[in-house]
């Protein structure tokens, strides 16, 4: 597959790396060229692209670029590296998604009267692509993300994409991007998923038109203390969600309402923050971005999903694997009292796959866990997920989606 770009200069991807940044012309409309056909690549927001009368569609050209993208793999964090290509795609008032586009990364136009801006209409999602050590892709459970997102779409009186669609533009983006892929063992390439009002709007409603969006951006570890164990402070003054709101939802306005406790437990040294429900100020509910577990004897137990806590797609697989390693798993109401009883505690969440906890501190009480150390039932529900997410093992769940290349 041969790939030629070119593209407006409003239009630029990352600044260049070696030689293998695609040459950008002002003058030119923007261009692919998928097994020597080319096609045009209408501006994002063009007055040509019209969302409206449009039809649920599928790409099945999969853009690819080749070789690997010149970076320092052995210190890759946690941290924006902008890529080359983003997919769009844009829904009218029929609630239809029209076929979308591969186009090069860069900024896009919005109104300053668009329902996400104005009224926080916003989903997003987060999903991760693994580089095997035969060089081939996978991704793990993006139908699931599909779902999820459709979920929260129906909360926010969004449309969504079909999980079909979803899943095709995931693989689009991915392939696009492929060269940005970190090599086995070295990270992953982190996929988000966006669905925004863009339509304008000036009173409460939803938005007249949505759009869709996927970039990409390889990651190492989430916590700078990497699969070692990190450190939280409960919170029992804010809290993160309320019975009957949006807590259960990837909305983006859940994780704004987050920073500013997570930045007074940063400025005291701890890794983030725990937070209780809020109605009995007890009971726990998820970290900032993370769903949190505990373990007692053979017993693992983490809260419930009941509107609050967001239903995590890796949580769901920790679970799933360590009932399949003969663990008991409960998901129910878990007490601070609990918690700090615990023999072991650790997280899950795409970012950060599995995290150990040293330490829990609540009103002023610190409660450490395995001296410090990895704990034995969280080193190997994270050996397992992830020799199976990087393909070192097969794959009797069925979770990875290979990618042709």
């Amino acid at each position: 597959m041969e790939l030629h770009l070119t593209s407006r200069g409003a239009l630029q991807a990352a600044p260049p790396l070696a030689a293998h940044r695609p040459h950008f012309s002002p003058f030119t409309k923007p261009s692919l060229r998928i097994k020597n056909h080319t096609y045009s690549v209408p501006p994002i927001f063009s007055k040509g692209h019209s969302s409206t009368g449009c039809h649920a569609s599928l790409a099945t050209s999969y853009m690819e670029t080749s070789a690997v993208a010149d970076l320092d793999w052995e210190n890759l964090g946690f941290g924006l590296v902008h890529t080359d290509f983003m997919y769009i795609a844009k829904c009218g008032p029929d609630g239809n998604f029209s076929k979308g586009e591969v186009v090069p990364f860069g900024p896009i136009e919005v109104s300053p009267s668009a329902g996400v801006l104005n009224y926080g209409q916003g989903l997003f999602e987060g999903l991760k692509a693994y580089r095997k050590t035969d060089g081939s892709i996978l991704l793990f459970r993006p139908e699931e993300n599909a779902t999820r997102m459709r979920d929260g779409a129906e909360r926010m009186c969004m449309p969504a994409p079909t999980v079909e669609q979803f899943v095709d533009a995931v693989k689009q983006t991915v392939l696009a991007n492929k060269r940005w892929v970190p090599p086995t063992g070295k990270g992953s390439l982190y996929i988000r998923p966006l669905l925004m009002g863009s339509g304008a709007v000036l009173g409460l409603a939803p938005a007249p038109e949505y759009t869709f969006m996927i970039f990409v951006s390889p990651v190492g570890n989430y916590f700078k203390e990497g699969l070692a164990p990190i450190n939280l402070i409960i919170e029992d003054n804010f809290h993160r969600a309320a019975p009957g709101g949006t807590g259960g939802v990837k909305t983006i306005g859940n994780y704004a309402s987050v920073l500013k406790a997570q930045r007074i437990a940063k400025e005291k040294g701890y890794s983030d923050v725990l937070y209780l429900d809020a109605v009995h100020n007890k009971y726990l509910e998820e970290v900032s971005s993370c769903n949190i577990f505990i373990v007692k004897g053979n017993v693992i137990s983490t809260s419930a999903i009941k509107g609050t806590i967001l239903p995590g797609i890796t949580r769901k697989s920790i679970v799933e694997v360590a009932q399949r390693k003969g663990f008991k798993v409960e998901e129910r109401h878990v007490s601070v009292d609990e918690l700090l009883e615990a023999d072991e505690v650790f997280c899950t969440g795409t970012a950060v796959v599995v995290s150990p906890v040293g330490s829990i501190t609540y009103q002023g009480k610190r409660v450490e866990y395995g001296n410090q150390g990895v704990g034995v039932v969280s080193q190997q529900l994270y050996t397992s997920l992830t020799s199976l997410q990087m393909g070192h093992v097969e794959d009797c769940m069925g979770w990875t989606v290979e990618l042709s290349q």
